[in-house]
């Protein structure tokens, strides 16, 4: 059995990689002005990248399993780690779409080695059955990324610019995450007996329909679109519903905490309801948030409620998203759902970004949040249906 300190040790240090690893890669959402005047880009095109790094992360994340396997996950995460920080030293040189775009690719290959996939896979090899409880408890730390790395990228690029700041996070990554995980991420336990349980775990839950995959994917896939789109042009949201630039960063820096608040309540609530009855209640938080501001404008007292009620939807559905796959599969089995499920995921995100700033500049904010507005209330239906199809033994649980 592992020890509590191995599974402590783990998670302090991919807290801590995890939120350097995806509060870097919010600079856009900060500073996407800013890149889009130097390199003659429309705002859209700079959020762009964002599409480029989420279709790298899904087409590279199922060609990684092997590596996973053979090697372990702490030795995969320290070759993305190098490979981010010359993505981000590319980014700082960029001078046009092109090597704009390749940075991007960059970055998203080592994400695929490094952010969230990564990190549930070492959790797995660390923490075993715990696995569970251990990414909820991951996530309660990663959602502060935003709320870190937004302020931060802004004080910095006042400094040193965008491109500057792009290589204080190459930095970063080489001398602090990389050390971290060579140093104290604790090796994989013995494959052996974890083989040997998942495969009992397997023989005691039949594998679920395709239809109940399809289901499962649609549902995850569709809330990601809505909460990954809104990260990224959060800010931008808020400048056209009439805040200034400074209104709009404070606001946005509190929905990390709120987010880790939802969490939190969903960590404590430990095994009295299964990740399907989280998505469900966390899913009804998303249409009404965008009624809420569609209806009440940019005031800040509406702002306020939207970013709360926003938040808890968004900051709980997060932490279904990860564990949704363990309702329906056991062990290994999980691990192939989740490798199968990352790639049309990612490619849907990788859309989010650009579509929502084209909608945003071009027609305005309540045509954004309708659109929001009509892909979470379908996940919300798709949800209904898998909370029907989810096996005896998860709803007895």
């Amino acid at each position: 059995m592992i020890s509590d300190r191995n599974i402590l040790t783990a998670l302090a240090v991919l807290a801590i990689t995890q939120v350097i690893g995806w509060g870097t890669l919010s600079l856009p959402a900060v500073l996407g002005r800013d890149m889009a005047v130097d390199l003659g880009l429309s705002l859209s095109a700079v959020f762009a990248g964002n599409s480029v790094l989420y279709v790298a992360i899904g087409l590279c994340s199922p060609l990684l399993a092997r590596s996973f396997a053979r090697h372990g996950g702490r030795r995969v995460m320290m070759v993305g780690t190098l490979v981010a920080a010359a993505g981000f030293t590319m980014l700082s040189a960029a001078r046009g779409p092109i090597s704009y775009y390749i940075a991007w690719l960059g970055l998203g290959v080592a994400g695929s080695a490094t952010l969230s996939t990564a990190a549930y896979v070492v959790l797995n090899e660390v923490a075993g059955p715990g696995a569970r409880r251990a990414i909820g408890a991951l996530m309660l730390v990663t959602g502060l990324s935003s709320s870190i790395f937004w302020p931060v990228s802004a004080v910095m690029a006042a400094q040193l610019g965008w491109r500057g700041t792009c290589l204080v996070y190459a930095a970063l990554l080489l001398l602090v995450s990389l050390p971290l995980l060579a140093a104290l991420l604790p090796k994989r336990r013995n494959e052996q007996p974890t083989l040997a349980s998942d495969a009992g775990s397997a023989m005691a839950r039949p594998e679920p329909s395709q239809g109940t995959f399809y289901l499962l994917t649609a549902a995850i896939a569709l809330n990601a679109f809505v909460t990954m789109g809104l990260s990224a042009v959060l800010i931008e949201l808020l400048k056209v519903e009439g805040l200034t630039a400074l209104e709009a960063i404070g606001f946005g820096s509190m929905l990390g905490v709120i987010q880790i608040s939802a969490r939190a309540l969903d960590l404590l609530g430990g095994g009295r309801w299964d990740a399907i009855t989280t998505a469900l209640a966390a899913g009804l938080a998303l249409p009404l948030a965008m009624l809420l501001l569609m209806v009440w404008g940019g005031s800040a007292g509406a702002v306020a409620v939207f970013i709360v009620v926003y938040g808890l939807g968004s900051g709980a559905l997060a932490v279904a998203r990860a564990t949704m796959p363990l309702v329906f599969y056991d062990g290994a089995a999980f691990a192939k759902a989740s490798a199968q499920i990352a790639l049309p995921l990612n490619l849907l995100s990788a859309t989010a970004a650009p579509v929502m700033a084209a909608l945003l500049t071009s027609f305005g904010s309540n045509t954004l949040l309708s659109l929001t507005l009509i892909c979470s209330s379908a996940a919300q239906l798709m949800l209904l249906l898998l909370r029907l199809l989810r096996p005896a033994v998860a709803a007895s649980a």
